[in-house]
């Protein structure tokens, strides 16, 4: 009989006990995923795996090591942790390494108010190939569209549970439904391609199949002869599709690995502002219903609201433990891990202050420029913060969509660009990343 996650990290804790370690932490990761494509109405491809992992980071002073495996048998448990240990003692010591004091952890949590697990029955393949062949032949049945490249139903449920010698042991569960499309307009090398999709926890918040499939048809259809664009400098609304990339960069430059590497062009920036002074960025792990919530991190701690940005000021970095220790700080509550690494600073929920101007506003009042609403390749210099990506979208001329773009590159500086932002009103609030379009008022573009 397979044995229970709980059971499985105290086992791993317990044969790195009688290893020698000197302290450990345990995780264990069970999954289920099912995934089925459709193609010109029938059945094109269908995956299911299912599997446990198991991961072990051991102590000997100073000194730390991480083994994984996926054989959960009672011999592989104890090798594991005979290697860790002996590849502990190879290892080199790290001041900053260890467990977190027990004075730390969380104690007590309310699981099943953040709503993480749908508790209805997993949908049958079935189910997932009529949903992904209602949402194909929902493109195919736009006018214009020649063909759909893939069409896909998808199911995701997740277990987990960490352990350590401080006494912590805590696990939560997780569903995932996805449905996606892509659809492709035109011929030959006229041929342009676009998507639409939705993800989420619980299977009845799930947008319906036909939506997504005509959205999908309806954004291939905008991309159709597209042009390049002519080369200056112009404003730049990023679609809400695409923004959050922004923020993802902030986010990246806030990291404390980042930080205390010395490696982020936001490292002598806590205190000064960053955001134009009417907008923040909250962090809320726990946001019902959204896949980044959780109760604690994966060192124990608690995790808690944050502001991270107050009214356009940096207030603070992303901190696991060790980071924090090398940063003479304490950590946030922010450490994510795998079984087969250790802990890292992750970021949870974060939300950006809305505008309240529409998308539509923002394209009339930005005059002439370009709506992105996909990107490609990344050029950025995580030291200075210099900018350059690939785009597609469409031209805005006098306030007013005029026709598709592509095969161009806008360029700035993060810091510039990330303090004249203008958000819109668009954000979907059931994402883990919260935010609006956002306009840029000058950015250099390189196309024709």
């Amino acid at each position: 009989m397979t044995q229970s996650l709980d059971a499985l990290t105290d086992a791993l804790l317990n044969a790195a006990k009688r290893a020698g370690a000197d302290s450990a932490d345990a995780m264990a990761v069970q999954g289920t995923t099912v995934s089925i494509d459709v193609r010109s109405g029938g059945l094109e491809h269908a995956e299911r795996s299912e599997g446990i992992d198991v991961g072990l980071r051991v102590f000997v002073g100073q000194r730390v090591a991480n083994v994984s495996s996926s054989d959960t048998s009672n011999r592989t448990i104890e090798e594991m942790a005979q290697r860790a240990i002996a590849m502990a003692k190879e290892a080199p010591e790290d001041p900053y390494a260890g467990l977190a004091d027990p004075s730390q952890l969380i104690t007590d949590w309310d699981i099943d108010a953040l709503e993480l697990h749908d508790a209805t029955p997993e949908p049958s393949p079935q189910d997932l190939q009529r949903d992904a062949a209602e949402a194909e032949a929902a493109a195919m049945d736009v006018a214009g569209i020649t063909q759909v490249q893939s069409s896909t139903g998808a199911y995701g449920a997740r277990q987990v549970h960490i352990a350590a010698s401080n006494g912590f042991s805590g696990g939560y569960a997780r569903t995932d439904r996805a449905l996606s499309c892509v659809a492709i307009a035109g011929t030959g090398s006229g041929m342009e391609q676009d998507y639409s999709g939705d993800s989420r926890i619980f299977q009845s918040d799930l947008r319906g199949a036909s939506e997504i499939g005509t959205e999908a048809a309806t954004r291939a259809l905008a991309r159709m002869d597209a042009r390049k664009p002519p080369t200056g400098s112009y404003p730049v609304l990023f679609d809400e599709r695409v923004s959050s990339t922004l923020i993802g960069h902030l986010l990246a430059a806030i990291s404390g690995a980042a930080v205390a590497r010395g490696a982020s062009w936001l490292r002598d920036a806590m205190g000064e502002q960053i955001l134009p002074d009417h907008l923040s960025l909250i962090e809320d792990p726990h946001r019902p219903r959204t896949g980044a919530s959780r109760p604690f991190d994966a060192e124990g701690l608690p995790t808690a609201n944050r502001t991270v940005i107050d009214n356009g000021t940096l207030t603070g970095w992303t901190l696991d433990l060790a980071n924090a220790r090398k940063l003479g700080m304490q950590s946030t509550g922010n450490a994510a891990r795998g079984t087969s690494s250790g802990p890292m600073p992750s970021v949870w929920n974060v939300g950006l202050t809305s505008g309240t101007a529409s998308h539509a506003d923002l394209v009339r009042d930005m005059g002439t420029g370009l709506l992105v609403t996909s990107m490609i390749g990344s050029t950025i210099n995580p030291n200075t913060g210099d900018y350059s990506r690939g785009a597609a979208g469409l031209w805005v001329e006098n306030g007013e969509i005029t026709h598709a773009v592509n095969e161009c590159t806008i360029a700035g500086n993060l810091r510039d660009m990330l303090r004249e932002i203008v958000p819109a009103n668009d954000a979907r609030t059931h994402l883990s990343r919260v935010v609006p379009s956002l306009l840029i008022p000058g950015m250099t573009l390189a196309g024709a």
